[in-house]
């Protein structure tokens, strides 16, 4: 069995491993999705770190957290990011700020 991916959730981890042809099919999606967008990819990531938090999949912030401030996002940036949805999702968006904090925090 492979070594975990720092910051991936054992979920998608067991999706990689035991259905390669779907998740490398699913990589060139987000991979083309993204080629298509014309949002740069600090923006990009903390759009996408926002609709994780609306949505309720903390699973993904970490792994995305990552992403963001190696794109240039700041601590304060990932945090306004995860929190802008709060009017419209309400407070549950909350709950990805542990995660957040952590994988943003980690060496």
């Amino acid at each position: 069995m492979p070594d975990p991916i720092p910051g991936v959730s054992p979920a998608f981890q067991a999706f990689l491993r035991e259905a390669p042809q779907t998740a490398q099919a699913w990589t060139a999606a987000v991979r083309g999705v993204a080629e298509g967008s014309a949002l740069d990819r600090k923006t990009a990531a903390l759009a996408y770190l926002a609709v994780l938090a609306a949505l309720r999949l903390e699973s993904g912030v970490p792994f995305h957290t990552t992403l963001a401030k190696q794109a240039g996002a700041t601590r304060a940036e990932v945090v306004s990011a995860l929190l802008v949805g709060l009017p419209a999702a309400g407070v549950g968006v909350t709950q990805a700020l542990p995660a957040a904090l952590a994988a943003f925090d980690a060496p």
